[in-house]
């Protein structure tokens, strides 16, 4: 069927940018961690709300996400999203102005809520106006340009966080720089934009006949990769603060050099994951997380800490794209935009859960470190379970 419209470079560009403000939602703001800490010290386990600034933007993702994947196959993409950009860089701003802790969760709670719709209905619409290969690479260039990202804005918040806590948050207004693209090169798909295959579905929202014993699979694969996908991007600079560097743009800069590994990772996967599939990709993606924990936890210089988590971003830029690619690809247009949701969700969820299980993990093993060998040996075991589950993943993916 022919289209009225044709996706093209800048449609793909604009449709890659709105992926920063999930990753501004918490890299920005990892460097000045230390100084938040030490902002609301004298609250009552502040040990354990003041990195909710940081992530409680991904509990609510992952609360909403499969709200805003329902949203999307009900009512339209396109006009949903510019919306929540707007909303995001409004609540993004709000904690320049705000004194107290409870004000300024609250209002990473509705950075959340925006960011689920921002993060299902860009993903949803790349899987619209593309198919095949190139929906695959746009996919992966998605991931690559959340990495990217995640060097630039470890940098940026190091350096804004010298001039103090709150400086930072002016970035979020960056969100209508998002805005006015998406308002220039996209249009609000139907299943005219998407592939043949999805042509001869009508478009509806019923759930009849929606693939949830293989998204139920790979939403807890995802829930478990991404709390080791961003050990690394919270923890790093108050591991470098352990070892003796407590300076924020110090630690930002010095982050940044190790993930470079992400976008590496990426390239990996864009290069080789087709021919691999999936049982390989995440059994050599968890053996490389499991190596670098290793090293990290092992480490007590920041030179040796610093080259564990440049392996340990390897992995992680080639297990995003592999998680995602695995999810989206296959769902029909009359239901991608849910699947894409519930990816999100659970990839949030792991977000959420990842600071919380490493501050428990380093209280029970007596510190950051010895928490970093407690996920290596956790990314060992997976790595040995995805080789032992071949047949499984196997059938995953010649449906996705």
């Amino acid at each position: 069927m022919a289209r009225h419209h044709h996706a093209g470079a800048m449609t793909g560009l604009a449709l890659l940018f709105p992926i920063t403000l999930s990753t501004m939602a918490i890299v920005l703001l990892a460097p000045i961690l230390p100084a938040l800490l030490d902002q609301f010290s004298d609250i009552p386990r502040h040990e354990y709300l003041v990195p909710m600034v940081l992530t409680v933007p991904a509990l609510c993702v992952a609360l909403f996400s499969p709200i805003a994947g329902i949203m999307g196959d009900y009512f339209g993409r396109r006009r949903l999203l510019l919306v929540s950009f707007l909303i995001y860089a409004v609540v993004g701003v709000a904690p320049v102005y705000l004194d107290g802790l409870g004000p300024i969760i609250a209002s990473r709670v509705a950075v959340g809520i925006a960011e689920a719709m921002i993060m299902v209905l860009s993903t949803t619409m790349i899987g619209d106006y593309f198919d095949g290969p190139a929906r695959d690479r746009w996919l992966a260039a998605q991931t690559a340009m959340a990495s990217i990202s995640a060097l630039v804005f470890f940098n940026v918040g190091g350096f804004l966080g010298t001039f103090g806590w709150r400086a930072p948050f002016w970035v979020y207004a960056s969100a209508l720089l998002m805005f006015a693209l998406v308002a220039r090169f996209t249009w609000e798909p139907s299943e005219r934009d998407a592939s043949d295959e999805a042509d001869a579905a009508p478009h509806h929202a019923s759930w009849a006949g929606f693939p949830w014993l293989r998204m139920a699979g790979i939403m807890l694969v995802t829930v478990f990769g991404s709390v080791l996908f961003y050990t690394v991007q919270i923890q790093s600079p108050v591991g470098l603060t352990e070892l003796g560097i407590t300076d924020p743009a110090r630690t930002g800069f010095l982050t940044s050099l190790a993930s470079i590994g992400v976008p590496i990772g990426t390239l990996i996967y864009s290069r080789a994951g087709s021919r691999l599939g999936v049982r390989s990709l995440l059994s050599i993606e968890f053996m490389l997380l499991a190596t670098g924990f290793l090293l990290m936890s092992r480490s007590g210089s920041p030179p040796g800490f610093l080259v564990g988590c440049f392996i340990n971003q390897l992995g992680a830029g080639m297990l995003l794209p592999t998680l995602l690619v695995w999810a989206i690809s296959g769902l029909a247009f009359e239901i991608r935009s849910r699947g894409a949701g519930l990816w999100t969700g659970a990839f949030s969820v792991g977000q959420f859960i990842s600071p919380i299980a490493v501050t428990a993990a380093a209280s029970v093993v007596g510190g950051l470190l010895g928490a970093f060998g407690v996920l290596a040996a956790a990314a060992l075991i997976a790595s040995f379970v995805a080789l032992l589950s071949r047949p499984r993943l196997r059938m995953a993916a010649s449906h996705g």
